[in-house]
Order: C-alpha cells, then sequence, then structure tokens
C-alpha cells in the first residue's frame, strides 16, 4: 500500500463496526456494476447453498476466533 492508502486504512480501522460496514459497501459499489450475470447468478446459489448448509447442519461450523487462530498458523506457504 501507499503511505496515504496506509494512513486512510489505520484511520478507518479506529471507526465503528457500522461505519466502517458502511465504508466497505460504498467501496465495493464504487467498482462498478459486475458485467458477468451468469457469474453474479451462480455465486448467488452458491450462497443459498452454503447458508442451507450451515442453518440444517450438514457442515460444522467453528468460532471466529478459532479460525483465525487456524489461519494465521497455516505457514505452509498456500495462499
Amino acid at each position: 500500500m501507499t503511505p496515504a492508502t496506509d494512513t486512510l486504512l489505520n484511520a478507518i480501522l479506529q471507526l465503528s463496526e457500522a461505519e466502517r460496514a458502511e465504508c466497505a459497501a460504498r467501496l465495493l459499489e464504487s467498482l462498478g456494476p459486475t458485467a458477468d450475470l451468469d457469474s453474479d447468478m451462480a455465486w448467488d446459489e452458491e450462497i443459498r447453498t452454503r447458508i442451507e448448509d450451515v442453518q440444517t447442519g450438514r457442515v460444522p461450523t467453528i468460532p471466529w476466533f478459532e479460525a483465525r487462530a487456524r489461519i494465521l498458523a497455516d505457514d505452509d506457504g498456500d495462499s
């Protein structure tokens, strides 16, 4: 990141969760519409499937702190 971007990000991270969510939404909106509607439809279906899998218990869930710890511990070079 550039120094200006780093400064801006640090300032945004000091905002409340609601304010950060609003900033994130506005930034995403600024990137413009998605040109690939088939891709959007496929992602919508994937999201519905994943939500259903969680709600019905077909997939296990773990708390964020545990998921984050696993991510940070993953040092095998996969990204």
